[in-house]
């Protein structure tokens, strides 16, 4: 009896001596890896917004420039709590925002969307940071899909003119593939609604 309990305690201090052993080293890791994650995942996230921006366009932290989103914001351009507006600065003076924004109606649920503006108005660019729709069907959406995103850019609330900011089926200005209408009837929706948004709140935005 006694050598069983001397076994079972030596067992249960060999556990506990391989799980601090574990804990520490995990712990180390963490430590050392911390900062490379972070400024990885920074990296990442400056070159997604990049893909809304032309090349070259902004000089400054365009992080370190973000906007929160007010309750108000968030509730107009259907974000999430956390989402952002960034602003693409050159020599001090705001050229373009990035907007996170969501198409909460697309076919298979919220379609999130980074959509870029410049100060005249314009759509820089639009890409689909993450979405649920039909594979084959209603992901032709994603830029690594098809390049139907791409037809935003340059368009304004004036150009094509707001009873045109629809696909063509619907007899409005944007392509779409048969058999998979809802999905880009959430875009160009949200893409317009960002585009009302960034016009009401030019001032705020752009300090101009």
């Amino acid at each position: 009896m006694k050598t069983k309990l001397q076994n079972g305690v030596r067992g249960a201090l060999t556990l506990l001596v391989f799980a601090l052993i574990f804990t520490a080293m995990m712990a180390g890791t963490y430590a050392l890896t911390r900062d490379i994650v972070a400024n990885n995942e920074r990296k990442a996230k400056v070159a997604l917004i990049a893909q809304v921006l032309p090349a070259g366009s902004f000089d400054n932290d365009i992080l370190q420039a973000a906007i929160p989103q007010d309750a108000a914001t968030l509730k107009q351009l259907n974000s999430e709590a956390g989402s952002q507006i960034y602003r693409a600065q050159r020599a001090a003076r705001t050229v373009a925002v990035v907007v996170e924004t969501i198409a909460p109606d697309g076919y298979s649920g919220k379609i999130k969307l980074l959509v870029g503006v410049g100060l005249d108005g314009r759509v820089l660019g639009v890409r689909v940071i993450a979405h649920k729709e039909t594979p084959g069907l209603g992901d032709y959406i994603d830029v690594a899909k098809s390049a139907w995103i791409k037809q935003f850019d340059g368009k304004s609330l004036t150009a094509p003119q707001a009873g045109e900011w629809k696909v063509k089926k619907d007899g409005g200005e944007f392509d779409f593939i048969a058999g998979a209408t809802i999905t880009p009837r959430a875009v160009v929706k949200a893409v317009k609604n960002t585009l009302d948004y960034v016009e009401k709140n030019h001032v705020n935005l752009f300090g101009i």
